[in-house]
């Protein structure tokens, strides 16, 4: 005669156990009598012991992800200090002909970008002989339309490179395109260059880039404005 019973399976003893909460306090010498594996070397625990382990793992990943977003908090914090710190020097910067220079160098003073540099073009008449607006090349300036955010990574030699004091040193990048506000309408572009080649890598988020471009640009529309003054 063929034996139809279906064997019992660990999801059968599971399901059991879930569906049956009080079994374990009608059966309370059955915990003390299971032994398990220690998550921390062979030796056998108790079933309250390895729960316990299991519970102080836990905890310790919270501790680790707590620590985290502390972390996280405080260098976003510190961040936001120096964007604040970085856009006060722009709005205490009363000659629009001077806000260039002031907006690279406070880049690399509150940011510590080894090197900065920025051209603009389609300026004012008052402006066009300036150092930051002279020596940009139609491929720059089509370059930079064509960027529909900033670029970052290694430097590809791009021409832009020029631009800093050390070139060489250049090894990784970060490429901003300015825009008039509210418009697709390009009239500069601002680069961020390390020798670190990690500083800059294809890897990370350009939405602060971003940010930054967004106040650079509005900071430089007085060059552009007939109604700017010196």
């Amino acid at each position: 005669m063929t034996n139809n019973i279906t064997p019992i399976t660990e999801n059968d003893i599971a399901d059991f156990l879930l569906n049956t909460p009080d079994f374990f306090e009608r059966h309370a010498d059955l915990l003390a009598s299971v032994q398990l594996s220690s998550g921390h070397g062979k030796r056998a625990v108790s079933l309250q012991e390895r729960q316990a382990e299991m519970l102080r793992e836990k905890i310790k990943v919270l501790e680790r992800g707590l620590m985290d977003m502390i972390r996280n908090g405080n260098e976003n914090m510190q961040t936001a200090d120096k964007l604040q710190r970085w856009m006060r020097n722009m709005l205490l910067t009363t000659q629009a002909t001077d806000m260039p220079t002031q907006l690279v160098n406070s880049i690399k003073d509150e940011f510590v970008v080894p090197q900065v540099a920025m051209k603009v073009w389609g300026v004012d008449v008052r402006y066009q002989n300036e150092a930051y607006a002279c020596g940009v090349s139609d491929d720059v300036k089509l370059f930079a339309s064509s960027l529909a955010a900033p670029y970052v990574g290694l430097n590809a030699k791009f021409e832009a490179s020029a631009w800093l004091d050390n070139p060489e040193q250049a090894v990784s990048v970060a490429l901003i395109p300015l825009r008039a506000v509210g418009t697709q309408d390009t009239f500069g572009l601002l680069i961020l260059a390390s020798p670190d080649a990690q500083r800059f890598n294809a890897s990370m988020g350009t939405d602060f880039l971003e940010r930054m471009g967004d106040i650079a640009s509005a900071a430089l529309s007085r060059l552009r404005s007939d109604l700017s003054s010196d």
